[in-house]
């Protein structure tokens, strides 16, 4: 038996969805509508899900993502919010969530979510992560994907000057470039970021 928590600060949205899931086989359904609730919520029942929506009335679902996800590395995370920006998305992803879903999408969408997620609580899953891609891919020049390639191989500022013939100063104009789009501080922290997102092999 499943036991899934539903955090919504808007009681129509919490209805419909334990209905919704009802109908889909899930017998043990639990809300909250706010982040202190959610918290007495998970304590009590210790659910093995937990839908939450970014907008809660006494802070946000990131900060409670974060929070789940410093006490358990087991449950599964999914965000369900009407908010489907890129930076949300990323945002959902560093607090520790396993999905990303939008709450205009059909429940079969949160059905395949909860299912990967259950299976691996730790990894993050969202279509939206392609155009959130997308627009990283786009806002890099061609010139700062040479950049990432040559990091990647541990070359030194020196050496991508005298390769890539630019001087130093551009170098270091082109790493703060690439730390900015890619929301890092160093290069490998870069790498990292670059090969995550498919930038990278």
């Amino acid at each position: 038996m499943t036991k899934l928590l539903i955090v919504d600060d808007h009681a129509i949205v919490r209805e419909g969805l334990k209905k919704a899931l009802a109908n889909q086989g899930f017998d043990s359904i639990y809300e909250a509508d706010s982040v202190s609730c959610a918290r007495a919520a998970i304590a009590q029942f210790n659910p093995q899900v937990v839908t939450i929506d970014i907008n809660l009335g006494d802070g946000t679902g990131f900060e409670l993502i974060t929070w789940i996800r410093s006490l358990s590395k087991e449950i599964a995370i999914i965000v369900l919010t009407l908010h489907d920006d890129a930076n949300s998305v990323i945002a959902a992803q560093k607090a520790g969530a396993s999905s990303f879903i939008s709450k205009s999408e059909p429940i079969a969408s949160l059905l395949i979510a909860i299912q990967q997620a259950l299976i691996a609580p730790l990894s993050f899953n969202s279509h939206l992560l392609v155009n959130v891609y997308q627009q990283v891919f786009s806002q890099l020049t061609p010139r700062e994907f040479d950049l990432i390639a040559a990091i990647e191989k541990g070359q030194s500022t020196d050496q991508i000057s005298k390769n890539l013939f630019i001087s130093q100063a551009t170098v270091k104009t082109h790493l703060a470039s690439i730390y900015r789009k890619l929301e890092v501080t160093n290069r490998s922290a870069a790498v990292h970021a670059a090969k995550k997102r498919g930038l990278i092999s």
